[in-house]
């Protein structure tokens, strides 16, 4: 692909432009935001309001046109999959602190009580917009032959077909329950979804409640058989509807209603205890009986239903939320996978690096020519599973260290590491407990370690462990050499289909030290006296940062060029967000790439006129992290100082976790992230929101026909320069200055 034969692409308001004039155009005038105090809590915004400003993207794309159809279902689901979690942890939270009276206000100067409120009229609005956009698109799904049925929609052909699904797969399954003084109410767990009935005995008329638990053991869409292409699918709550004469004979069905339960799913672990797995079961049965934050219940619910549920579930009429239209959007997911792929994003094979295939395959031999980057899922994630797998079949290596933060449930690395501690190698696996939701798997992972032989630690219990490291250290002639593989993503091979990411693999000496002082740092609490090209949190790597935010402030002021690009999902931490402030008035133009969570203000007068954020929301959910400095040079430049991270900007990942920034030494590796990733990325405009003064996020604007570059398309088409082989990287494009 000759870049320099593209299409330029438009901002806002503003001419053509090409790469080189995004970076060096002035910034966009800077607004003055009446009644904004730029010296107090109100120069950052709200984490909260905005996590739901970056759901609200999310799902928008369900509406964006350019999205294949059913990949715009898909991303409605996600949406309300996000909000589910964003409750039973985040709001969750809140709400303990406003119950228990706390008023200590956030960086911005809200109280819980205050956010609580505010959060919970955003939410309304989102979920009505959700409903309005799924009604559109099961029109557009109708037209395209994918019918969403009714039980009144049902053919006798169609009931014959039902009647066996539900007697062989749902009715052995059901477990009607009677609402009376002799059956109480029962255990609706997190995310449970239920039917609540009003029925009438046919013999002596006499009134009962029932509730008929919907389990999420059975696809909640059924498909029907059709005579032609179309897909026909009835949901699972209306083939129970329709079958209430079997689940209650002799009971006519009078009324009814849906609901849907969301528990408190934060999790709290005593800090002394002294089996942290043992403690960690207990908890997470704690958590499945978490207090219910929100009820979610079908508009115009019968007056008696809705009372007996809100009753004995225990929830304030703030924590109720009628839905007039499907209840439980996120169960959509399983439509998509059963979409035909002309409604789907056509199919993309990730590419195996040249250098891995002109070593036939040996991931040391391709290390040991070079650092290696792989982009991730551009290039195949097999390739971490390889090295893994590799090193517990070769004879030469004698130990592999491994961090476990989150993982797939048959984890082909766990496999790999497991082999490799039944040969007889030292395997040291650092899984971590507290990885939220994913707790239970992980302890289930650790058994299976320690079954293998493995020496398995947990780390410190106040501090999760987010770092992804990997050492493998093998025996070469008369020394040992140690490889290293250093991540900003999870070890998980399904995620790591549809989340961007970086791998570096290098056996270069310095970084294969430092990740065995993290490894010694976790397992024995021997904290590093030095690191040599490696900054970890809670000790080092904030300080790290914010020196050289400020260098760069220095470079500004001594009239030297001064540049920060800097990509992550979320920038939350204060004293962090107030360096960036003092740059940018110091004149360090700063470019942010911040998927998610942003609470600092770009283009505020007199606060940050040289700051400019956008987001990506796009075929893939951007995850990784990098920060390039143009240390006195500008960007892009040779001479840029690059880290890439395991960890955002956040108080938790700053100041409360074990997270690393790499240096990014190797001139290549170095290249392929300043000239191809972070500035594909920053000129993308066809996945691109930019964000206002305001904390406001609005897509970037383009006219009918108008080219529109697209960053994931890019990185799908080009190979990345450091994973070239023979061929080298010289031919590989890049996003320059000078380029389009």
């Amino acid at each position: 692909m000759n870049l320099t034969a593209t299409p330029p692409h438009s901002f806002p308001g503003k001419a053509p432009m090409t790469l080189a004039n995004f970076l060096t155009a002035p910034f966009p005038e800077p607004v003055e935001i009446p009644g904004l105090d730029i010296t107090g809590p109100a120069r950052f915004h709200n984490r909260e309001l905005s996590w739901l400003g970056f759901n609200w993207r999310v799902m928008e794309e369900a509406g964006n046109p350019r999205v294949p159809l059913m990949e715009r279902l898909r991303f409605i689901s996600i949406s309300a999959t996000n909000l589910d979690e964003f409750y039973t942890v985040r709001v969750a939270g809140l709400r303990e602190l406003a119950r228990a009276g706390n008023t200590t206000p956030g960086i911005d100067g809200l109280t819980p009580a205050e956010q609580l409120e505010l959060i919970n009229a955003e939410a309304r609005r989102l979920m009505q917009s959700q409903q309005s956009m799924l009604d559109g698109l099961l029109a557009e799904m109708t037209s395209e032959g994918i019918h969403i049925l009714s039980r009144r929609d049902l053919t006798e052909a169609d009931r014959a077909e039902l009647d066996t699904i539900f007697l062989d797969k749902v009715f052995p399954i059901l477990s009607p329950l009677a609402i009376d003084p002799a059956h109480p109410f029962p255990f609706i767990p997190n995310t449970g979804f239920s039917l609540a009935l009003q029925l009438e005995r046919k013999g002596n008329k006499t009134a009962q409640q029932a509730l008929l638990p919907i389990p999420a053991q059975i696809p909640r869409f059924i498909a029907l058989p059709s005579g032609d292409e179309t897909l026909r699918y009835l949901p699972l709550e209306e083939l129970l509807l329709d079958n209430i004469k079997r689940l209650f004979p002799g009971c006519k069905l009078k009324s009814h209603c849906a609901f849907r339960v969301l528990r408190d799913s934060d999790l709290e672990v005593e800090e002394e205890a002294e089996d942290l797995v043992r403690e960690f079961e207990t908890a997470l049965k704690r958590r499945r009986r978490g207090e219910v934050v929100r009820l979610k219940i079908s508009s115009g619910a019968p007056h008696g239903l809705r009372e007996v549920i809100s009753r004995e579930l225990k929830v304030g009429e703030e924590e109720i939320v009628e839905i007039d239209g499907m209840i439980g959007i996120s169960a959509l997911s399983e439509l998509v996978e059963a979409s035909p792929a002309r409604l789907l994003w056509p199919g993309f094979t990730p590419r195996v690096p040249e250098r891995v295939q002109d070593h036939e395959g040996d991931m040391f031999a391709a290390i040991r020519q070079k650092d290696m980057l792989l982009h991730h899922p551009y290039e195949t994630f097999d390739m971490v599973v390889r090295f893994l797998e590799q090193a517990a079949l070769d004879p030469d290596v004698v130990a592999i260290k491994q961090t476990l933060y989150r993982t797939s449930k048959n984890s082909p690395i766990v496999e790999a590491l497991c082999e490799a501690a039944e040969a007889g190698k030292s395997v040291t696996a650092l899984v971590e407990l507290k990885a939220r939701f994913d707790e239970a798997a992980n302890i289930r992972q650790s058994r299976r370690l320690e079954r293998s032989g493995a020496h398995v630690v947990y780390g410190f219990v106040d501090l999760k462990t987010h770092a992804k490291i990997s050492t493998v250290v093998r025996r070469e002639g008369d020394r040992l050499v140690t490889y290293t593989h250093y991540g900003t993503g999870n070890y998980h091979p399904i995620t790591a289909r549809f989340y961007t990411d970086l791998s570096l693999f290098t056996c270069d000496t310095a970084l294969g030290r430092d990740a065995t002082k993290v490894f010694n740092y976790v397992s024995g609490y021997a904290e590093p006296e030095t690191l040599e090209n490696l900054a970890i949190s809670p000790l080092t790597l904030k300080p790290r940062l914010l020196d050289m935010i400020a260098r760069e402030a220095e470079f500004a002021k001594a009239g030297k060029p001064a540049e920060i690009w800097a990509k992550m999902n979320a920038l939350i931490e204060e004293e962090v967000i107030d360096a960036l402030y003092a740059a940018s008035q110091a004149g360090v133009k700063i470019n942010l790439v911040i998927r998610g969570i942003c609470g600092l203000r770009p283009g505020v007068k007199g606060l940050s006129e040289n700051i400019r954020v956008k987001s990506i929301i796009g075929r893939y959910l951007e995850h990784s992290r990098i920060v390039c400095f143009g240390n006195g040079h500008g960007l892009p430049s040779r001479a840029a100082r690059v880290f890439i991270s395991s960890a955002d900007w956040m108080g938790r990942n700053l100041n409360r976790r074990v997270e690393t920034l790499v240096s990014i030494e190797n001139p290549t590796v170095k290249a392929q992230i300043v000239s191809q990733i972070m500035a594909a990325n920053l000129a993308d405009v066809a996945q691109s929101w930019l964000m206002a003064p305001d904390g406001s996020f609005h897509r970037v604007a383009l006219t009918e026909g108008e080219f529109a570059f697209n960053c994931h398309k890019f990185f799908m088409e080009n190979p990345s320069l450091s994973g070239r082989g023979s061929a080298g990287a010289s031919d590989v494009p890049k996003l320059t200055h000078t380029e389009t």
